[in-house]
């Protein structure tokens, strides 16, 4: 078990004397200027599903949904046929077949509607499941009411009203299947300039090893036919003890990452993107980026086994005794989730010593199928 005193200790050793170096200021768009971008719309149709390598929008809100009791395949047809048609038009700024407010539909803004399947589904539409629960992590906390859901919908915009518009829309018609499980917002920043690496609320830069060869890591090509094409999406909940990681120096926590708060880069490195030099010591002999770091123990060498991360905030506000509730909404979106997701989690729970002021406590995994034509609807590939 690492202590936080022996933590503090080691990052003194690791890196006394030594102070990050300021972050260089990056040219911030003006809001005239996002305003302007807003209209865009992202393609919806496509072999791929929109919404896992779009560029990350500034808003996101995940609607764990599950079937009403009696469900079958039969019906969730109807449903995807129903919510696919609602996302074609949604994305491209035109209102749904039964939208009431069709004024609020206009700006798209970048929106796009991801759908996940998840065990519940599979068994309705007769299918066997292609993907197994998680195994249980040692650190894990679940709370039931952030975890499980028979569907996904993964709704991402630049502007909130877009998206508080998309996702009621997509409740209203799915109310007579289906029943709210869990809704979960996120944010990111929104002045952040296209292609830089977003920050979470402890500070870090997060996201900074995405795999690049997607057809490699993150769209399944091997297995049953009907799956080609999609991906997989682990939703995990991460609860930050903010006012813990207050407490802890700047030393402690470059120490805990292995990375340099300020520009990102690795304790061994200048700049965010840097290979880090696992194997470099200091004058002592101890290693500059700790066995326990986070970005060690999350390390995958080959770039074609990494997880594609599009991690989105949380702030569920502050309660009266000044403690926040927040956190990190960990999407993750693999080909193979036991050989890609599951080992480095494993490697987290059993020795990350960001594990001191990090919980998890919801985690869900979802299959996100093939998109589909103008003619067709998300789903469509389900064997009979």
């Amino acid at each position: 078990m690492i202590s936080r005193r022996n933590l503090f200790a080691g990052g003194a050793v690791t890196a006394a004397g030594a102070l990050a170096a300021p972050a260089t200021p990056a040219a911030t768009p003006t809001r005239a200027t996002l305003t302007r971008a807003a209209p865009a719309a992202e393609p919806f149709h496509g072999p791929h599903q929109a919404g896992v390598a779009t560029s990350p929008q500034a808003y996101a809100v995940f609607l764990g949904l599950d079937l009403r009791p009696g469900g079958d395949r039969e019906s969730v047809v109807r449903l995807m046929q129903l919510l696919t048609d609602d996302a074609r038009r949604l994305t491209q700024g035109r209102p749904a077949l039964a939208d009431t407010e069709p004024e609020l539909a206009t700006t798209p803004a970048r929106l796009t509607i991801t759908f996940g399947f998840g065990a519940g589904l599979f068994a309705a539409a007769g299918v066997e499941p292609p993907l197994s629960p998680l195994p249980a992590f040692e650190t894990d906390r679940l709370d039931k009411r952030w975890s499980g859901g028979d569907l996904l919908v993964q709704i991402c915009a630049d502007d909130q009203l877009t998206l508080a518009h998309a996702l009621r829309m997509i409740v209203k018609d799915a109310r007579s299947f289906t029943r709210v499980r869990w809704t979960q917002r996120g944010f990111r920043s929104a002045l952040s300039p296209a292609g830089t690496t977003q920050r979470n609320l402890m500070g870090q830069v997060d996201g900074t090893v995405n795999p690049t060869d997607l057809d490699r890591a993150v769209w399944i090509g091997q297995g049953p036919q009907w799956l080609h094409g999609g991906t997989t999406l682990v939703l995990r909940r991460i609860r930050m003890k903010l006012e813990t990681w207050d407490a802890a120096d700047r030393v402690a926590r470059e120490f805990t990452i292995g990375r340099r708060l300020g520009d990102g880069a690795p304790l061994t490195g200048r700049a965010e993107h840097d290979e880090p030099d696992f194997a470099r010591t200091n004058r002592l002999g101890f290693p500059v980026i700790s066995e326990y770091a986070h970005i060690r123990r999350a390390r995958v060498a080959d770039p074609g086994q990494r997880i594609l991360r599009r991690p989105y905030n949380y702030d569920e506000g502050v309660a009266a005794d000044g403690t926040s509730d927040s956190g990190l909404l960990f999407a993750s979106y693999q080909a193979d989730v036991e050989r890609q997701f599951v080992p480095v989690q494993r490697r987290l729970a059993e020795g990350d010593l960001l594990n001191e002021w990090i919980t998890t406590i919801g985690s869900a995994v979802f299959l996100i199928p093939p998109g589909c034509g103008p003619e067709g609807w998300i789903g469509e590939t389900l064997p009979s």
